[in-house]
């Protein structure tokens, strides 16, 4: 399977996430720990070098930052919850699912139309007009954006779901958990 493959179903499954999550799943570290594996997956395969030139870096800062608002903002309006025996349970809003699939779908919908809807000869012109000097840039600025909403979502959830009485178990089915002042 080629790397555009790759990326896509990583991508999909991001989206996939949130979108189940509109009629409640149980919260557990393994649930929380999947969306930063994809995404580190991303990072350990598209991040080698961080280009300073020109305008590159504040390029690739301000798509982190992007990514942490939404991240935060979709954690804070997904609601969780414990159900009657303790198991916390997280129910994404609208809000929750359209701020996710903003950054999450935003950014592969870019990548699309860059590599195959003719975006290429925009983004160059507009690079030119920026000073942003490379496509690794855009590449790290993606990626970036992609790390810091799951992380900023994960953080969140996880957060709340320590505050419950219950915590947060290790998995659905294990006794193991982690709650605050643990």
């Amino acid at each position: 399977m080629n790397n555009d493959a790759v990326n896509y179903i990583l991508d999909a499954a991001l989206i996939l996430m949130v979108i189940f999550q509109i009629r409640g799943r149980s919260l557990s570290i393994r649930q929380l720990l999947l969306p930063i594996a994809i995404v580190t997956y991303f990072a350990l395969d598209y991040l080698k070098t961080f280009p300073t030139a020109g305008n590159d870096l504040i390029m690739e800062v301000s798509g982190a930052v992007l990514g942490t608002m939404l991240g935060l903002a979709c954690g804070l309006t997904t609601r969780v919850v414990a159900r009657a025996d303790g198991v916390p349970i997280a129910k994404a809003t609208w809000l929750a699912a359209g701020l996710w699939l903003f950054g999450m779908c935003g950014r592969l919908f870019f990548q699309v139309w860059v590599e195959h809807g003719g975006g290429a000869a925009t983004v160059g012109a507009f690079s030119a007009a920026n000073g942003i000097t490379s496509g690794a840039a855009w590449a790290d600025c993606l990626v970036l954006m992609a790390l810091t909403e799951v992380l900023g979502r994960t953080l969140v959830l996880a957060w709340q779901g320590v505050r419950l009485p219950g915590g947060i178990p290790m998995s659905a089915r294990s006794g193991v958990t982690m709650a605050a002042g643990d």
